[in-house]
């Protein structure tokens, strides 16, 4: 095992001991397709990590540039039926932490783990933030319109995260994703220590 893939395994296993931090907010009332939409822009725990996904992808690049994203999607959608179902999740909010801890740090050290174990991992974090989507459904929102609201908007984050990370690669200096991926695990240890 890399020593890079041994530290985010360590982060992961940190950020699971960590008590549940509260990042969300119920959405409005009556909410559909914009509300939808606007809620994994308005979270920046949310925006952060599915921006970091797409560029996590692109730089392992091969199949994971498309899987990845799609991993976390499928992750999203199951997650989401799950708290719009009423169905309970443990330690959510520190999950989608630690989210932006792990796919941070992969990032920074440029982890590139077998594709299956990067699938599982974005695919769990995508239960996490979906679930948290799912629960914060308002109680009069059109179910349908809010979902198809708030994958809209992740595929898009996905896509301007899988194009940041290509043109880096690119265009920049490798180091541009490396960066900003440490920053994006800053974050994340940043809500833990603020919750």
């Amino acid at each position: 095992m890399s020593r890079g893939l041994a530290l985010v395994l360590l982060l992961a296993a940190f950020s699971a001991s960590v008590p549940e931090a509260r990042a969300h907010t119920p959405g409005a009332v009556g909410a559909g397709l914009v509300e939808g939409f606007a809620h994994p822009l308005s979270g920046w725990d949310h925006l952060l990590a599915m921006l970091a996904v797409g560029v996590w992808a692109a730089q392992l690049g091969g199949r994971a540039i498309w899987a990845a994203p799609a991993g976390f999607l499928g992750g999203l959608l199951a997650g989401g039926l799950l708290g719009m179902g009423g169905v309970a999740l443990v330690a959510v909010e520190a999950g989608i932490l630690a989210s932006l801890v792990v796919v941070g740090a992969s990032i920074a050290l440029a982890v590139r783990p077998p594709l299956v174990v990067g699938l599982l991992l974005v695919a769990l974090f995508g239960l996490l933030h979906g679930h948290a989507h799912g629960t914060e459904l308002p109680q009069t929102a059109d179910p349908l319109a809010y979902v198809a609201g708030f994958v809209s908007a992740s595929i898009l984050l996905h896509l301007l995260g899988v194009g940041a990370g290509v043109a880096a690669r690119r265009f920049a200096s490798p180091l541009v994703p490396r960066i900003g991926g440490g920053a994006v695990a800053a974050a994340g240890i940043a809500g833990f220590l603020a919750g």
